[in-house]
C-alpha cells in the first residue's frame, strides 16, 4: 500500500508540475457554412481562413517564429479573446478552443470582419496614437543578415551601404545583424571587426541611413556581465533554485535577463540608451524572445505568477523606448508602436506565395505596423553555397514586388550581386515605387495609430459578402488601392474586383467591378488598381 500511495502522489506531482490533469474549459467555434475564422498565430496565415483540419497548437508553448495573439474573429461578427494562452485544434467541422485559465466566449459585434476586429481592438488591444518612426514607412529597409551573417564588419556593412548608393537604391533603414558584438550580454562592439564603430555610424548617417543594432535578451554564461547581473538577481533562475538558469536557443547556451524584474528591464534600457549616446544608433532589432524559451515549468522568474509569454511581453515592452524598433517574436501588443516582422522563411516560391497571407494575418492580430520577411527569404542556410547563376532572378523580382505595396519592405541579399541589369532595374524600381507610395502609406499608418485598422487588409475585411474570404493572392492598402502581385513563376494571373466601383490599373486601363479579370502579368509588372468611387 506505501508503494501504491508512493506512486499515486508522484503522478499527481508530475500532472502539477507539467500543467496535466488541470481543469481545462472547452469552446467549440462551429465552421458553418459561409463563417470563416482568422486567429492565434501570424505564422498560420497561409491556413486562413481556416478550412482544413490541423493539430493542435499551444500558444504558452509555440509560435511557429513568429508572433502569437489570443484572438480568434470571424467574418459574421463574432470573436473571442482570452488573456491567458490556450490551446486549439482544427476540425473538419469546428475549432476546439481548450484553456486552463478562464471561460472564453464568444461576442459579438455587428456582422463583417472588420467589425468584429474594430470591437476586439477597441476593447482588448486599443490603438495607442503612438507610431514608430517614420522612416519605416516612406523608405525601404536594408539588413546586412544575408550578405555577412556572422562576419558582420565594419568594411563590408560599409561597402552594402555604398553598393546600396551605387546601384542607386533609395536610403534608408540600415541593420547590422548578430555578431558584432563581443559576445551575448556584452554591448562593445568586437575592435577586430569594427576599429571605429562612432565614425562608421556617422558615415551612414551622412550617406542618409538610419542604424540600427541586432541584439537579443542572452548573456554569456560566466562572462563578466553573467557575474554581475547574476549578482543583482537581473537573471532568469533555475526552478528551485538561486542561481541563473541556462537556456537552449538557437546560438547555443545562455543565461537570459529577466525583465519581469522592473530593476532589470530599467538596467537592459540604460544599456541601450547608452549605446545610442556613444555611438549615435538609432534603434535596435529585438530577436528572440519566442515563447518556447520560457517554460514557467523550469525556471524561476522575479513575477512570481510569470509564464512563458510574460517573458515575451517584457521583451516586447523594451520596444516602446525605441521609435526605431523591430520584432519577430510577440505576444499581444497589438495596436502599439512596434515594428514586426514576419519570421524567416526560405528561398522559394512557396514562401513567396504566403508572404500575403502572413501579413493579412499579422494585421488581423492587431500588427499593423509589420513587415514582410526579407525579399527573396530571411532563412540564410537557403543561400548558403549559391552562387549568381544559381539563383532564379524571377524570383527575386517577384518577391521584390509582393514587398513594393506592403506597410514596409526589407532587401538584405544584394541584388546587385546576383541579378543581371535588366532585373536588377526591375527590383530597383520597387523600392523607388514604395518611396513614392510613401506618403500614402504613412497616411494609413497615422489613421491606423488612431484606429487600430490594418494597413495592410484583406479583401473580406474591405468588401464583405462579395466572395472574398477565401481570397488571399491579393489585398487592400488602405481603402484606395487593390495589390495583386505574381506569387509564382507565371506570366499571367486572375485578379477578382470589388462590385460597386470602377478600377484603374497600373497601365491607365478602366475596369468595372463585380468581375474577374485574366491579365498579362510580364516580369516587369505589377498590377495594382486605384479605386474610383
Amino acid at each position: 500500500m506505501r508503494i501504491k500511495s508512493t506512486l499515486i502522489l508522484l503522478i499527481i506531482f508530475i500532472n502539477q508540475f507539467y500543467g496535466y490533469g488541470q481543469t481545462e474549459s472547452q469552446l467549440d467555434l462551429p465552421l458553418d457554412k459561409g463563417e470563416y475564422w482568422w486567429g492565434g498565430v501570424v505564422a498560420q496565415g497561409s491556413s486562413m481562413p481556416y478550412l482544413k483540419p490541423a493539430k493542435e497548437f499551444d500558444l504558452a508553448r509555440e509560435n511557429w517564429n513568429n508572433q502569437v495573439v489570443p484572438l480568434f474573429i470571424s467574418n459574421k461578427g463574432r470573436f473571442i479573446w482570452s488573456e491567458k494562452p490556450f490551446k486549439f485544434e482544427i476540425f473538419s467541422d469546428k475549432i476546439v478552443i481548450k484553456s486552463g485559465s478562464e471561460n472564453i466566449k464568444i461576442q459579438q459585434s455587428g456582422a463583417t470582419l472588420k467589425s468584429a476586429f474594430l470591437a476586439a481592438s477597441s476593447k482588448y488591444f486599443p490603438a495607442s496614437g503612438i507610431l514608430p518612426a517614420e522612416e519605416f514607412f516612406i523608405k525601404p529597409q536594408y539588413n546586412t543578415w544575408i550578405e555577412l551573417m556572422y562576419n558582420q564588419n565594419q568594411t563590408d556593412v560599409l561597402k552594402y551601404a555604398q553598393d546600396i548608393l551605387d546601384n542607386n537604391f533609395p536610403t534608408g533603414v540600415l541593420m547590422i545583424d548578430d555578431n558584432w558584438q563581443r559576445y551575448y550580454g556584452n554591448f562593445d562592439f568586437r575592435a577586430e571587426k569594427f576599429p571605429d564603430p562612432k565614425g562608421m555610424v556617422q558615415k551612414l548617417h551622412a550617406q542618409g541611413f538610419k542604424v540600427m543594432l541586432w541584439i537579443c535578451p542572452f548573456v554569456s554564461p560566466d562572462s563578466p556581465e553573467y557575474r554581475e547581473l547574476a549578482s543583482k538577481g537581473y537573471l532568469i533562475k533555475k526552478k528551485g533554485k538561486s542561481e541563473p538558469a541556462i537556456l537552449n536557443w538557437w546560438n547555443g547556451q545562455s543565461a537570459c535577463y529577466d525583465l519581469t524584474n522592473p530593476a532589470a528591464f530599467d538596467h537592459f534600457v540604460s544599456i541601450l540608451k547608452k549605446m545610442q549616446k556613444d555611438y549615435g544608433i538609432d534603434g535596435f532589432k529585438f530577436d528572440a524572445g519566442d515563447n518556447a524559451f520560457y517554460n514557467e515549468n523550469f525556471i524561476d522568474s522575479y513575477a512570481k505568477d510569470a509564464t512563458s509569454v510574460d517573458h515575451t511581453l517584457a521583451w516586447a515592452k523594451l520596444g516602446l523606448e525605441f521609435p526605431f524598433n523591430e520584432y519577430r517574436a510577440g505576444w499581444k501588443m497589438g495596436g502599439q508602436p512596434l515594428v514586426q516582422r514576419l519570421g524567416d522563411k526560405t528561398y522559394s516560391w512557396n514562401s513567396v506565395r504566403i508572404l500575403i497571407p502572413d501579413m493579412i494575418a499579422a494585421g488581423l492580430l492587431g500588427y499593423a505596423y509589420t513587415c514582410p520577411d526579407m525579399i527573396g527569404g530571411g532563412e540564410f542556410s537557403t543561400f548558403l553555397n549559391k552562387k549568381a547563376e544559381d539563383f532564379d532572378q524571377s524570383l527575386i523580382v517577384r518577391s521584390a514586388q509582393v514587398h513594393a505595396l506592403m506597410p514596409m519592405m526589407q532587401y538584405s541579399v544584394a541584388p546587385w550581386r546576383i541579378l543581371n541589369k535588366e532585373n536588377l532595374e526591375i527590383v530597383r524600381q520597387c523600392a523607388v515605387l514604395h518611396e513614392k507610395f510613401g506618403s500614402y502609406i504613412l497616411e494609413n499608418a497615422k489613421q491606423s495609430s488612431k484606429t487600430g485598422e490594418p494597413i495592410l487588409r484583406h479583401m473580406e475585411y474591405s468588401f464583405p459578402g462579395q466572395g472574398f474570404a477565401a481570397v488571399t493572392d491579393q489585398f487592400m492598402l488602405g481603402d484606395k488601392y487593390l495589390v495583386a502581385p505574381v506569387v509564382d513563376n507565371r506570366l499571367q494571373r486572375e485578379v477578382k474586383l470589388p462590385k460597386g466601383f470602377r478600377w484603374k490599373d497600373d497601365l491607365g486601363k478602366i475596369y468595372k467591378g463585380g468581375k474577374t479579370y485574366k491579365l498579362d502579368v510580364p516580369l516587369t509588372r505589377l498590377p495594382y488598381f486605384e479605386i474610383i468611387k
